[in-house]
């Protein structure tokens, strides 16, 4: 029996799984689109209470609908305390981002009355709290006390505020509010699926966000930004980028950032977040890094035709991720937890669209195991 003629996908490769309004990847354009925008258009303009607003409720909000979701999320993001002593124990064991985010998500919903909830309400209290739960994390695992939020800041300014008491400045807000968008939604990719499966059965919202974070814990998920910028970090000047990638393809090692599973072209994502990296080192004075990255990534470019000629290997998003995190002095370990405080918002409108589906996710399976055993006692085996 093979697969092909079982009909199974590994990896449930090319099989179609849900219809969804909240994002379109064609990775033969190079485009994303997000409820109906370009990524490019969106991540570059709105702010991520928009965006949150336009993946949950198909459209952009007015002005007043846009200030009540925002003092609506404010207002949740303070955690409960057992949350916080929650997360002061795993300090104590030293676990990463990822392990207390998975770890502590599942409490985020304990004061707000178990059945009574609205399924918004818990909406806007996970969206919420991720961001409170990373940066009080980041804090017990420095030592330090963690910061209460503030509810006059907006979502991707407080988050930056409770990492290091600092009010920041309009363009690091805006260089972390494109990064979120950006990666707010992105298909039905193995998180999005998850939870769109724990959702379906009818469980909570939390449950489905706790079973999404657990999948882009993975590193097959949720990738490792980090290595793109090493690279440019080890490569330290202009004319020592060629030499040096070089004889990393002349090993056979990869050149981290750049190709992509799915984009057979140019990731668009690449494109935005290198746009705003470059509007916020600006703001802060400093091209070097930004412009040194930018030659590395041409350099890149050009090695990778010359040595794997028709692959169109181009920059992907973990290039200009890593880039535009560390700028806004973002340790390597926040990576992935920061980018789970975007993605929420594309996980609970995925959630959503299941629920209004009404449809249990059941796929089948093929046995290819062996038949007609008989049983034997233990003594006779």
């Amino acid at each position: 029996m093979t697969a092909e003629s079982t009909g199974y996908k590994p990896g449930l490769e090319g099989v179609v799984a849900a219809e969804t309004r909240l994002s379109s990847v064609d990775g033969q354009k190079g485009e994303l689109i997000i409820s109906g925008y370009l990524v490019e258009d969106l991540a570059l303009h709105a702010t991520f209470e928009e965006t949150c607003y336009l993946l949950w409720y198909d459209r952009l909000p007015n002005e007043s609908e846009l200030s009540a979701f925002k003092q609506s999320l404010a207002a949740r993001r303070a955690l409960p305390a057992a949350t916080l002593a929650l997360l002061a124990a795993v300090a104590e064991q030293k676990l990463p981002a990822m392990d207390a985010l998975r770890i502590a998500a599942g409490t985020l919903d304990l004061d707000l009355g178990g059945d009574q909830t609205s399924v918004d309400q818990q909406a806007h209290t996970l969206t919420a709290r991720i961001p409170t739960v990373v940066a009080a994390y980041w804090r017990l695992l420095q030592g330090q006390t963690p910061i209460a939020p503030r509810t006059d800041l907006d979502h991707a300014a407080n988050y930056l505020y409770m990492l290091n008491g600092e009010t920041p400045s309009p363009a690091r807000v805006r260089g972390l509010e494109t990064y979120l968008n950006t990666v707010s939604d992105h298909g039905l990719n193995a998180s999005t699926f998850a939870a769109r499966v724990i959702i379906a059965t009818q469980s909570d919202l939390t449950s489905a966000i706790v079973g999404a974070i657990g999948a882009l814990k993975g590193p097959l998920h949720g990738g490792a930004p980090g290595p793109a910028l090493d690279m440019v970090f080890e490569i330290g000047e202009a004319n020592k980028a060629e030499p040096f990638m070089r004889a990393k393809l002349d090993r056979g090692e990869r050149l981290m950032g750049f190709g992509h599973r799915v984009y057979k072209v140019r990731d668009p994502r690449a494109d935005v977040l290198s746009q705003a990296a470059e509007e916020m080192f600006k703001a802060d004075g400093d091209l070097n890094l930004y412009n040194l990255a930018k030659h590395v990534e041409t350099i890149a470019i050009k090695l990778l035709d010359e040595y794997k000629p028709g692959r169109n290997l181009r920059t992907n998003v973990e290039f200009f991720t890593a880039l535009l995190l560390h700028g806004l002095d973002l340790e390597t370990d926040l990576f992935t937890p920061t980018f789970a405080a975007g993605r929420v918002a594309g996980w609970i409108g995925h959630c959503f669209e299941q629920q209004r589906t009404g449809r249990l996710i059941r796929p089948q399976s093929v046995y290819i195991g062996e038949r007609d055993r008989t049983w034997t006692p233990a003594a006779e085996r």
